[in-house]
């Protein structure tokens, strides 16, 4: 191609393949020893890698609670019989729901019209609730068919449930427990006994918790106690960092910017966090919500999130 240029005739030529290619190849070397030299300037930041958020690992109290599922019962109750054969009832004093004193005539018998004998009265053995009436007026009574009431003596109510074999050696008598009953409210309780057999069936333990004299409170229902057995302190992650494999958990550890898997042993459990007892210190940066997409060695930028201690 040619052009004029201040009167003078210039050619010029297309660039040869060999020339472009060489060209290129000069151009890359230089690219690649720039880069190397950046990679390898000290106190440089690498600028590859996924952006993970990471928490500290910090020392937090456990709380070691027993969860026992069980029914109300009384603690104790007297099934209330007349003394006397062929007696019928004239008269009720007492219903299901009343509160009686020790000596309340409850009931009234008389024998048979025509039948010699006089009358005489069914009294409480002891003050309590009346939670069940057997009898109607007129009816014939005996003392070995069904008991004319049910008094449940001082009105006291217990939660009797099961706990597992393992377990039941941490419930003594004294503890305090916490009691939910479905619709009706929570309740401050004690564990009143712990029996000293387990089923073998079952293999559990029987405790009994009290619970009160609540007139709300009906034998029968299911209710729910919570009793604490220790504490433990150790090194606490959330439950999202955890990842679990064939053998057993792990956590995802972030140092100088690379990913370290550590197998773990668990502890204790409250809420969303976890005790870590072994294969974790406090202060290690981890991984807040552990994913399988990460890998041992992986180079990661990691941005620190709002832990417990995120300052």
């Amino acid at each position: 191609m040619n052009a004029m240029k201040n009167g003078h005739r210039l050619t010029t030529r297309p660039i040869g393949a060999e020339r472009l290619a060489a060209a290129l190849a000069l151009g890359c070397a230089v690219l690649a020893c720039l880069t190397a030299a950046v990679a390898a300037e000290p106190g440089s930041s690498p600028t590859v890698g996924m952006s993970v958020t990471v928490i500290k690992a910090v020392r937090a109290c456990f709380s070691d609670t027993i969860q026992i599922p069980g029914t109300l019962v009384p603690r104790e109750d007297i099934l209330v019989r007349p003394e006397n054969e062929g007696l019928h009832v004239t008269q009720l004093f007492s219903d299901e729901g009343d509160y009686v004193k020790s000596g309340q005539v409850l009931a009234r018998l008389a024998p048979p019209e025509g039948q010699p004998g006089g009358t005489s009265d069914v009294t409480a053995p002891a003050s309590g609730l009346i939670t069940r009436r057997g009898t109607l007026v007129g009816q014939t009574v005996s003392p070995r068919g069904e008991p004319l009431f049910r008094l449940v003596v001082g009105g006291d109510i217990e939660l009797q449930g099961d706990v597992p074999a393992p377990r039941i050696g941490k419930i003594a008598a004294g503890q305090t427990a916490r009691i939910l009953v479905p619709g009706i409210g929570d309740y401050n309780g004690k564990v009143r006994a712990v029996t000293p057999e387990i089923d073998p069936f079952t293999q559990s333990g029987r405790t009994r918790i009290t619970v009160g004299s609540d007139a709300k409170l009906r034998i029968g229902t299911f209710a729910r106690a919570t009793v604490e057995v220790g504490t433990s302190c150790g090194t606490s992650v959330p439950l999202a960092a955890l990842l679990f494999g064939p053998e057993g958990p792990v956590v995802q550890v972030v140092r100088d910017n690379r990913v370290e898997t550590r197998q773990v042993h668990l502890g204790l459990l409250t809420g969303g966090t976890a005790e870590i007892r072994e294969g974790l210190g406090e202060g290690d940066m981890i991984v807040a919500r552990a994913g399988s997409f990460l890998r041992e060695g992986d180079r990661v930028r990691t941005v620190l999130g709002a832990g417990p201690d995120s300052k």
